[in-house]
């Protein structure tokens, strides 16, 4: 900033980033609920990967990614900035 001061990065709304997380997860393959029962998620790490995806200046991108039809589950995104987490979760479960 011109005056020295760094200001907080601009957050997205909680609500809109939890559900596309929840459309993220569901269209690469990576089963949330499962991954909470595995005992390989939990409520902090699920609250970091929202709120990481509340900072992201990819929202519109990963919207308009996640409406395009797909028929299959895809490979996450580059942009994707939860892609290496949503990806280790993908990981795990097919390790269990």
């Amino acid at each position: 900033m011109a005056d020295g001061t760094a200001h907080p990065p601009v957050l997205g709304a909680e609500i809109d980033h939890y559900w596309l997380v929840q459309r993220m997860a569901k269209a690469t393959g990576v089963d949330l609920v499962r991954a909470m029962d595995a005992g390989v998620l939990d409520h902090s790490h699920w609250a970091d990967i929202v709120t990481r995806c509340r900072g992201c200046q990819w929202a519109e991108g990963c919207d308009h990614w996640l409406a395009t039809p797909s028929e299959d589950t895809r490979a996450l995104p580059e942009p994707c900035l939860n892609r290496d987490r949503l990806a280790g979760l993908k990981d795990k479960l097919r390790d269990i």
